[in-house]
């Protein structure tokens, strides 16, 4: 295996992004979605770039000092040359580095992503094929719509209550396999709420309802 599969936290770190084009700004949007605290450097800022909220915006040339304290640094510059710059210097200083122009001599690879709420299927070729990469994640897309997002919401929600009344953490393994088996994402598509009320009172009794349970997460 090329590569080691791992998602980042980067909530609240410190994000760098050398590059004000429209790469720059597909790393930097994602990266602000993720919660992390994202420094943008580059003498040119494209529009959308500068609409994008809550990222500090530097109009100069990247300088070495631009990495200190940074977790991780995208370098997508349009200079090859001073992407690979950055890619030296990143390393030099212990900082993960993706390099847009030739990933494959970074740190890191990005992954082609199917997101639904917390469910996140992450597809990657190691560089082989991103267009089946592609082809992969928009089957994903098509196979787990927007109603596993509901769904992790119903089940996050129905696992604290169920921990929170002092349900065997064991017995949950057969219970929420039950509720796979129920088929319940395509009740939510479905907006068919009173058979996932019923499949609830069917497996765990009254005091449980899928309108409670999905409102207090929200």
């Amino acid at each position: 295996m090329k590569y080691y599969p791992v998602f980042l936290n980067v909530k609240d770190k410190n994000c760098l992004v050398a590059g004000g084009g429209r790469v720059g700004t597909r790393k930097a949007a994602t990266l602000v979605c993720s919660g992390a605290q994202v420094t943008v450097v580059s003498k040119k800022m494209c529009e959308e770039l500068e609409k994008l909220p809550g990222i500090v915006l530097k109009k100069r040339a990247f300088h070495p000092r631009d990495l200190a304290g940074m977790f991780l640094v995208f370098a997508a510059t349009n200079d090859a040359e001073q992407n690979r710059q950055i890619l030296y210097l990143a390393r030099a200083a212990r900082v993960l580095c993706n390099s847009a122009d030739a990933p494959e001599e970074g740190d890191f690879i990005l992954p082609a992503v199917s997101s639904r709420g917390d469910l996140i299927c992450a597809v990657s070729t190691c560089g082989a094929s991103p267009a089946l990469a592609r082809k992969i994640r928009q089957d994903l897309d098509r196979t787990y719509g927007p109603e596993y997002a509901t769904f992790l919401v119903f089940m996050k929600a129905l696992r604290k209550k169920l921990l929170a009344t002092g349900h065997d953490p064991e017995g949950h393994k057969m219970f929420f396999r039950q509720v796979m088996e129920k088929n319940v994402p395509a009740l939510i598509a479905d907006q068919d709420i009173t058979a996932i009320d019923n499949i609830l009172f069917e497996l765990l009794g009254s005091g449980f309802s899928f309108q409670d349970l999905t409102s207090q997460e929200g």
